[in-house]
């Protein structure tokens, strides 16, 4: 198993890209915090794992409040005896709009994809090195390595998220490796949040369903990404395997970046 003995937290895990992660890790053999706050989604995940023979400790909470964000470290490392990997997955889309931006719809989209991992990131570098080293993983998106004309401050968030990556990479070597997985259009309810906003082009009259088969036929590959195809990325990055890849900035896009 590719994770064998590792210990590791999951956030946004209840449901999309974090559950399939949650999942996937717990089968290859790791112990893994499940965070998010939705308390029936994390506890069906936690179900799922530990009925299939794994390990897996439910945290439900608002990561924006800091001394949850820094528990969930303290929590995991207590319940399993340390801390191998985090992955940062929380995010949130943001405003479509900057002209007449609200600024409260700001403040939280900065807050969930940008102070929240600061504050998980703090609390989990002093557990991994006294494991003897880890890995960091974040969500960023194809927003974060291109422009989005649609989603500016989705794109500002995730540029930032990428930044901090890179930085941390050299901060951190050689102890511990710090990557970024950046989705490109997966079959998640965040797609569906994007492709139906007023300021996108289409057809008046077209439901979400329809609007997120389009936006997937759009793409090289013909089709949307699924959830398991990031947590098998993802799985590559946090797992030994990768051991020489840090500050990187993985599509897994279809080539839709290419």
């Amino acid at each position: 198993m590719r994770l064998d003995g590792k210990i590791g937290i999951v956030t946004a895990a209840a449901s999309g890209m974090g559950r399939a992660g949650a999942i996937r890790f717990a089968r290859e053999g790791a112990a893994v915090g499940v965070v998010d706050i939705d308390q029936p989604g994390v506890d069906a995940v936690v179900a799922e794992i530990t009925a299939a023979g794994g390990r897996a400790l439910g945290l439900v909470g608002d990561l924006r409040e800091d001394e949850f964000a820094r528990g969930v470290v303290r929590r995991t490392a207590n319940a399993f005896g340390g801390l191998d990997f985090v992955w940062n997955h929380v995010g949130h889309p943001g405003p479509a709009a900057v002209e007449g931006i609200d600024m409260a719809d700001f403040e939280i989209a900065i807050d969930l994809n940008l102070r929240t991992v600061l504050v998980t990131t703090e609390a989990a570098i002093p557990e991994m090195r006294a494991r003897g080293g880890g890995s960091l993983l974040y969500t960023a998106s194809t927003s974060g390595i291109q422009g989005s004309a649609f989603s500016p401050i989705y794109s500002m968030a995730k540029f930032g998220i990428v930044g901090f990556v890179r930085s941390l990479a050299k901060r951190l070597a050689p102890e511990i490796r710090v990557n970024a997985v950046c989705p490109g259009p997966i079959d998640t309810p965040m797609l569906r949040v994007f492709v139906a906003r007023p300021d996108q082009q289409r057809t008046a009259g077209q439901d979400k369903e329809t609007l997120v088969r389009l936006r997937g036929q759009q793409n090289p590959m013909g089709r949307t990404g699924k959830p398991e195809e990031i947590a098998n990325a993802a799985l590559f990055l946090i797992s030994d395997e990768a051991s020489f890849v840090s500050g990187a900035a993985l599509p897994v896009d279809g080539a839709s970046t290419a």
